[in-house]
């Protein structure tokens, strides 16, 4: 059973930053790629980051050169480190994999960023 439990979501001015971690388990951890998605109240998910089981980041264009993702294989965790965080910015974000031809996504941590 895939299970992905995230943490570290809060509130935060702008300008400010917070990191999210998720902890994956019922998968093989190294083989598969991991990322976060986040939906803001009346918009639809979208993808933020993602990174390739080679530890290979890609980033959505808002987001590019603020938040960095990470994994460690040994902890079976990925990490989201976001920095100069808008109010935009404000979302639940979802850690995500994609394992044996299904996606799966945790079940959210809410991040607020206030102005």
């Amino acid at each position: 059973q895939v299970q992905l439990l995230e943490s570290g979501g809060g509130s935060v001015q702008a300008g400010g930053s917070l990191r999210l971690s998720c902890a994956a388990s019922g998968i093989i951890f190294s083989r598969v790629p991991m990322g976060w998605y986040r939906q803001a109240p009346g918009k639809q998910r979208e993808q933020v980051a993602l990174i390739s089981s080679g530890s290979v980041p890609v980033y959505a264009n808002s987001v590019k050169g603020r938040f960095t993702i990470s994994r460690d294989n040994a902890k079976n965790t990925v990490s989201l480190q976001m920095n100069s965080l808008k109010p935009e910015d404000t979302a639940v974000y979802y850690c995500y994999t994609y394992y044996l031809g299904s996606n799966y996504w945790g079940q959210g941590t809410q991040v607020t960023v206030s102005s």
